[in-house]
């Protein structure tokens, strides 16, 4: 199976493919557009911040090209947030696979987000063999609202999606590379689907 790791500046890369690795699996880190559209899997990370992460995505051509990908595409933490409509982090427009917006969370919790929550509602080949209320590693700021797609969702002030699911597009708010046992086990749902 080719696994590649959309590589566009935007952190976190190394944790995914350890993460990979101990699944048994390669991941290239690649932003060149042929090696990604040849890719049976796709992971699309992120951590920063967003309107400078679009831009990355602009300057190489991605922002174009994700969009049009048919293979499973998994967006990680800020990857999830930029597959979103728009995001109010720099009131960055996103790519709109997913559509929803994101917001910051209110300043009467502590923000970021960081550290274990829980997910529920879960609905998805994505969490088979995850339970309702298993613990996840979050760390974020901003969160996307619930629409259609919500396939998990997180409490933190407010209720909000800590997962999304458009055809072969997937989001988890989440790190799943760094939630434990059963972060991996979405990681090999998402290679089996």
């Amino acid at each position: 199976m080719k696994l590649v790791i959309i590589n566009y500046g935007a952190g976190n890369i190394k944790s995914i493919q350890f993460a990979f690795k101990r699944l048994g699996h390669e991941a290239i880190l690649s932003n060149n557009p042929e090696e990604i559209k040849s890719a049976d899997k796709i992971i699309f990370p992120g951590v920063g911040e967003a309107s400078s992460a679009m831009s990355m995505l602009r300057e190489s051509g991605l922002d174009t090209l994700i969009p049009k990908l048919k293979q499973p595409v998994l967006g990680i933490c800020l990857g999830m947030q930029l597959l979103c409509k728009s995001t109010q982090e720099g009131n960055t427009k996103g790519l709109g696979i997913f559509q929803t917006e994101v917001k910051r969370f209110s300043n009467a919790m502590k923000v970021p987000q960081m550290g274990w929550n829980v997910i529920k509602d879960l609905k998805s080949d994505l969490f088979k063999g995850i339970s309702d209320n298993e613990y996840m590693y979050l760390v974020h700021s901003y969160y996307a609202e619930h629409c259609n797609e919500t396939i998990a969702k997180t409490d933190y002030g407010i209720n909000y999606a800590s997962a999304l699911q458009h055809e072969n597009f997937y989001g988890v708010q989440f790190h799943p590379e760094k939630s434990g046992q059963e972060g991996a086990k979405i990681l090999e749902n998402f290679l089996n689907l």
